[in-house]
């Protein structure tokens, strides 16, 4: 099937109380053009440049989402665009994003990162930082970010047990802040686990392949 056949397919699927964000990375403009003109307007990618680059090309209703790591430096190139970053797993990276919001004038929405997934991942906060993290005095005072949510990735496998219990130790968590913090987003879920991952709360995933096919990573 097309591109615009399989997000067609794909969107009447969804519950109307879970957004997609279909994953582009390493897509070239002319398949996320199809994307788009088949009505999708939320797109996420994983490299800042890459991202920046399509921004520049592409139409400007577009709500780009950040779901990659984000290195610090990087923060510049996407602040005067980006829609939501997905993946703050720390202070530090908090602090920048609110420094580049505030040069470029805005306020920009945030999820932060947390660790859920039971194999040894390199990013992602723990519980308890990230609640003394939306707690801390400083954050009060960073006025150009917004954090509206979290985001978690689960263990790559096929135990859907084991991906299951990671979904729920996220969503108690996130049902334990969301009155405090007036959240708007859970995100879990990717092309490989977004039923179960909506089975669990989830209310934006991020779908990629199931959309535009295989990647060529050698495009990278």
């Amino acid at each position: 099937m097309s591109i615009s056949e399989n997000l067609t397919t794909f969107k009447k699927k969804l519950p109307d109380t879970v957004t997609l964000v279909a994953v582009s990375k390493t897509k070239p403009v002319s398949e996320i053009m199809e994307a788009y003109n088949t009505g999708q307007r939320i797109f996420g990618e994983n490299k800042v440049q890459e991202m920046e680059a399509k921004w520049q090309e592409m139409p400007k209703d577009i709500e780009w989402h950040m779901i990659g790591h984000v290195q610090r430096n990087k923060v510049k190139y996407m602040a005067p665009f980006v829609s939501l970053i997905h993946s703050v797993d720390s202070a530090r990276l908090l602090k920048e994003i609110n420094k580049q919001a505030k040069a470029s004038d805005r306020v920009i929405d945030c999820l932060l990162q947390v660790k859920i997934a039971e194999e040894d991942t390199k990013f992602g906060l723990e519980a308890d930082s990230a609640r003394e993290l939306l707690a801390s005095e400083t954050t009060k005072t960073f006025h150009n970010v917004n954090i509206v949510g979290l985001m978690g990735m689960a263990t790559f496998t096929e135990d859907n047990e084991q991906v299951s219990r990671e979904f729920q130790k996220l969503k108690k968590l996130y049902d334990t802040l969301q009155e405090t913090y007036n959240f708007k987003f859970l995100s879990m879920g990717m092309s490989g686990d977004y039923q179960l991952a909506i089975k669990n709360g989830s209310n934006l995933i991020r779908v990629g392949s199931a959309i535009f096919g295989a990647r060529n990573y050698s495009n990278e």
